[in-house]
């Protein structure tokens, strides 16, 4: 693993989160994993880019996704990807259970962001998992 990538519809979420990753409490853990924060635009994806081609890219670039809470619509969605194309050795993707929660109160986005980090400390025993909601 050696990137995360939120969605284009988390950004807001995911700035609230990394403010909490570097914060005094889990900053040391945060930096250790050595993440390169990447957005669509740094890996050349559309904001429109369809579920199955980001996710193929994230699984050959060693990229974890962070997403919203997403449905099955159509073969190219991304719960359609994850039950045509997830192995073993697939990176999991993460995925906001109460995403609106992250940006009205701290204790929860603190919550997401430590449980995130716990599963990004244990990847290797989680990879093939397919989706893990935070919290």
């Amino acid at each position: 693993m050696k990137a995360i990538l939120a969605d284009a519809d988390i950004q807001g979420h995911w700035r609230v989160i990394l403010t909490h990753l570097d914060s005094a409490e889990w900053r040391e853990i945060w930096v250790s994993l050595g993440l390169k924060v990447e957005t669509f635009a740094s890996l050349g994806l559309a904001i429109d880019a369809p579920d199955r081609l980001i996710w193929e890219l994230c699984q050959e670039r060693e990229t974890i996704l962070l997403t919203n809470n997403r449905n099955q619509e159509g073969p190219d969605s991304l719960e359609a990807t994850l039950r045509a194309h997830n192995t073993a050795t697939s990176l999991p993707v993460f995925t906001l259970a109460s995403a609106e929660r992250i940006l009205h109160s701290k204790d929860y986005a603190d919550r997401v962001a430590e449980q995130l980090l716990r599963y990004l400390l244990d990847i290797d025993n989680i990879r093939g998992t397919g989706r893990l909601y935070l919290p």
